[in-house]
Formats: C-alpha cells, sequence, structure tokens
C-alpha cells in the first residue's frame, strides 16, 4: 500500500499543472464554473421514479395500499416536480450559459419560473404517456407466445423499459429541454442495448422483440400497431454532412402494420416503409417500399462437406438438394 508520505510531490503538483493546462486549452470538456451541470445520477433516479407513476404497484419501494394511493401518488409527484425543477435549471442555465446568453444565470427568477412550468407541464403529458404505454405492453404480449401474461412483460421485458423511458424523454424533447432527454435515452441504451433517440416519434402498439442492437434515430416517423426485433437500424444514409444535417429530416418513416425481422438496415430520411410491409432478415434499404410489400434477400448458397472436405449432397423433406 501507497502510504501520502511516499508520494513523490513534485511529480504529483507537476502533473495537476498540465491537467489544468488543458482545462484552459480543451475547454469543451472543461468543468463550467459559471453553473453548476445537471446531474446524472439525479436524473436516473428521477426516471425510476416517474416509473413508478407510470406502472404503479410494479416498480413502487414500499407496499402502497389502496386507501392512501392518492395520497402517495400526489407526494411522488411533489417530490418529482422539485426534482425536474432542479435539473431544469440546471440544463437550461448551462445551454444559456454555452450559448453566451447569460452569466449567473442559474440564480435568476426568471429561469426558476420557467423550470417550473415546464416541469408541470411534463406532468401533465403522464396520462398520455401511460395511455401509449399500455398500447406497448398489449403489443408485447400479442406478439410473444413465450410470454406469460402482461406482469412479466413489465417487469422484465427490455424493449418495454427502453419504451417506457424513450416515452418519457420524448415529452421532455418535445419540451426543448437540453441534455436531460439523451441522459434517459443513453441510461436506457445502457441497460438494454436499445439505442433511441429522444427526438424519435413513435406511435401506438410498439413491440421492440428481444431488442438488442436495435437503433432507432432522430428523425424517424413510426406508425401504429409496428414490430421489430434484434439488430434493426432505423438510421441515416450519411453524417457526412455533420452539424449542417441538423433539423433536416435524416432517418426513415415506418407507416403502420409493418414488421422488420432481425438485422435489417432501414436508411434515409426520404425512405418510408409502407403499410402492411413485411422485410425479412438482414435486408439493406435505401428507398421505399410501397404498401403490402415482402421484402427478402435470397438464401444464400449452403456448402456441405465431410471430414475430408468433400462436398455433399443433403436432400430436404421440401425436395430441396444443397451440394
Amino acid at each position: 500500500m501507497i502510504l501520502a508520505r511516499d508520494l513523490d510531490q513534485k511529480r504529483i503538483r507537476n502533473t495537476v499543472e498540465k491537467v489544468l493546462q488543458s482545462y484552459d486549452k480543451e475547454t469543451y470538456i472543461s468543468p463550467h464554473e459559471q453553473c453548476p451541470m445537471p446531474d446524472r445520477d439525479t436524473i436516473i433516479e428521477l426516471a425510476k421514479q416517474l416509473r413508478e407513476l407510470l406502472f404503479p404497484g410494479y416498480f413502487r419501494r414500499h407496499a402502497c395500499r389502496s386507501e392512501i394511493v392518492e395520497y402517495h401518488t400526489g407526494q411522488l409527484m411533489v417530490n418529482i416536480h422539485e426534482t425536474l425543477t432542479e435539473q431544469f435549471v440546471l440544463a437550461l442555465s448551462l445551454q444559456a450559459h454555452l450559448d453566451g446568453k447569460a452569466k449567473n444565470i442559474c440564480q435568476s427568477r426568471m429561469i426558476q419560473e420557467q423550470a417550473s412550468e415546464l416541469a408541470y407541464r411534463f406532468l401533465e403529458t403522464i396520462p398520455k404517456i401511460r395511455e401509449f404505454l399500455a398500447t406497448d405492453v398489449e403489443a408485447a404480449f400479442e406478439g410473444d407466445p413465450a410470454a406469460s401474461g402482461k406482469d412479466e412483460i413489465i417487469f422484465s421485458y427490455p424493449g418495454v423499459f427502453a419504451l417506457s423511458i424513450h416515452r418519457i424523454a420524448h415529452e421532455l424533447f418535445l419540451l426543448e429541454i437540453p441534455l436531460i432527454p439523451r441522459i434517459l435515452g443513453e441510461y436506457a441504451h445502457n441497460l438494454t442495448g436499445i439505442d433511441i433517440h429522444p427526438g424519435a416519434k413513435i406511435g401506438k402498439y410498439f413491440f421492440i422483440d428481444h431488442g438488442t442492437g436495435v437503433v432507432i434515430g432522430e428523425t424517424t416517423i413510426i406508425g401504429d400497431q409496428v414490430k421489430i426485433y434484434q439488430g434493426v437500424t432505423l438510421g441515416a444514409l450519411s453524417t457526412r454532412g455533420g452539424q449542417q444535417l441538423r433539423g433536416q429530416k435524416r432517418h426513415p418513416t415506418i407507416e403502420d402494420r409493418v414488421t422488420v425481422y432481425s438485422g435489417v438496415s432501414i436508411l434515409g430520411g426520404e425512405t418510408t416503409i409502407g403499410k402492411d410491409v413485411v422485410i425479412g432478415s438482414n435486408a439493406f434499404i435505401t428507398q421505399s417500399v410501397p404498401s403490402g410489400t415482402k421484402v427478402s434477400i435470397k438464401n444464400p448458397e449452403l456448402v456441405f462437406k465431410d471430414g475430408n472436405q468433400k462436398e455433399l449432397t443433403v436432400d430436404y423433406p421440401n425436395g430441396a438438394k444443397y451440394k
């Protein structure tokens, strides 16, 4: 064990000086002294509290009897509003500081009132979020014969977890809250492997089966009763335009009742997948697909060899032969 007295103090001081110099040089990843930043851990805790509101009885820390549910829900909402306001102040102040609009804005009454109003407006979307999530749970139950019940889906399905966080983050995105929606999106991404940008607009009865490796970009529009499997990318054709493409439609539109199987990439802001389309695994799509179409890639040729590397002919019950 190295004790403090054993440290080379001169080397430590020299290293500290170099680190401080880097703060002045690389300002975009340096501390913002004018105003504290939003706290990621607090935002994640908020997400957990919001899931208590969205799924009452499932994620409460303590049992809540029916006769006191109104009190408990009210108290929870008061706590959430207080913390939302605090984090909104930090996010809005930091954005204003980075935009060069104001200094020491954190303490201004105007931004405090703005943050509080935005927190109220967000909380007023909770019934809408619950309405959408109820359809997502229903879609998961109807779409997965392995599901033993809706309780299992709410507790354990990664797609439903990711969607619950996304639907929170999306409402915050619509309110133009900086930073916090992306923090929430990456929280769900980290836990589930499902990467949904908070700007993506997703309709009702959306089911992500398995989910690992799913990517849904910022300007994606998804209709109702859409089902996608693991490894699906709804992405942009190219990011070489960088910030010049900001605000433009870069990701596809998926209309109602579309099924997209595993490993599919659908790219481009002008790409529209029409209603009732089925897209088979591993397809790579960069153009629109008309409604009612079934899309698949040709099966690759299979080669069978014995232990001596001699090709074999294999007969299948359906009459197919592979050599």
